[in-house]
């Protein structure tokens, strides 16, 4: 007897959003991720590298800051660089503004979210540094600024949605709705957000990622969760896609950034960061992810070709990698 995969017919689906002035799409699925024998997916999840608006310093050391050499202070050349290294999105992340580093104000944002936004033609995530006062400040600047660019906008949450979100809804954005890692956080902040006037297909969910080894299990499940809601139980108020912020999570935990000479049994530096990074895009992606926002390039690589390697079927090859040195245990 000739083998059959068990299949599900789901009755819900995940809302489509457009980015950017192309409108590149994504959600859509009316099945899990990679389950195209269970349901249509018309669109591959998409990635992202992040871009700062300002020099990491010792946040970029080693692997990063070599992926990056020649770019790291100026955000439009180290955006037109994410994008030959084959990023479909950029996500600038504020980071002066932020009240404990540099603190600059709005017009500082517009004047960087503008040279990104001359340097590249892909969609662009504004993210701020996750003060409330502070994010509503610049991203209501910028929102006004570049009226119906369609960029996204983030992190929106329970705390400043009525002022980002007005200015998005003004404007012609989406929102990156943040809540902390919880079914009914997401579900009821969205509720909000629809309640002021946004579309739903103008609302992106970010369930707050947890790091590889630091919460990115219970994320995971939270994840599988908020899916299971939407394509089973057709709740209209979780059908939105997922966005998942892994490269800065992983890049500043520990892990990533020990020498090799001091951890050897860690791994290699260069390909330790690179492989945190990989195997939590991964299991995002399985988990429901349809845009996972990464730091370093190599990463990219190898995720891409995963996806593609789900989606389309092929051989799995590893020309063009680095060898990945072992270190026994003594």
């Amino acid at each position: 007897m000739a083998f059959q995969i068990n299949t599900v017919k789901y009755s819900g689906k995940i809302n489509e959003t457009p980015l950017g002035v192309k409108k590149v799409l994504v959600g859509g699925q009316g099945a899990y991720n990679f389950h195209d024998f269970e349901g249509t997916l018309p669109h591959k999840p998409k990635l992202a590298l992040q871009v700062w608006d300002m020099n990491p310093g010792e946040s970029y050391d080693g692997p990063l800051a070599e992926a990056f050499s020649g770019v790291l202070d100026d955000p439009g050349a180290w955006a037109k660089k994410a994008v030959e290294y084959g990023a479909d999105v950029i996500s600038l992340h504020l980071k002066s503004s932020d009240p404990n580093d540099n603190n600059t104000g709005p017009a500082e944002a517009v004047a960087t979210t503008r040279k990104v936004l001359e340097a590249v033609d892909v969609p662009v995530i504004v993210f701020g540094v996750d003060n409330v006062d502070k994010d509503k400040d610049t991203l209501a600047a910028v929102a006004e600024a570049f009226a119906n660019k369609h960029l996204m906008l983030g992190p929106v949450t329970d705390k400043n949605y009525k002022a980002i979100g007005a200015q998005a809804l003004a404007y012609g954005h989406s929102v990156i709705a943040r809540s902390p890692i919880d079914v009914n956080l997401a579900k009821q902040l969205n509720i909000l957000l629809m309640d002021l006037g946004i579309k739903p297909e103008n609302i992106l969910i970010d369930p707050s990622t947890g790091g590889l080894g630091y919460g990115m299990e219970y994320c995971y499940s939270v994840m599988e969760r908020i899916q299971m809601a939407a394509l089973v139980q057709q709740d209209d108020k979780l059908q939105q896609p997922i966005v998942n912020i892994v490269g800065e999570e992983i890049w500043k935990s520990k892990e990533a950034g020990q020498p090799t000479s001091e951890h050897p049994t860690l791994g290699d530096r260069v390909c330790r960061g690179v492989l945190m990074e990989v195997t939590e895009a991964v299991a995002l992606l399985s988990a429901g992810s349809s845009l996972v926002v990464l730091a370093h390039p190599a990463s990219l690589k190898l995720v891409r070709e995963y996806i593609d390697l789900v989606t389309d079927g092929g051989e799995a090859k590893a020309e063009g990698q680095p060898d990945v040195p072992i270190t026994p245990l003594a």
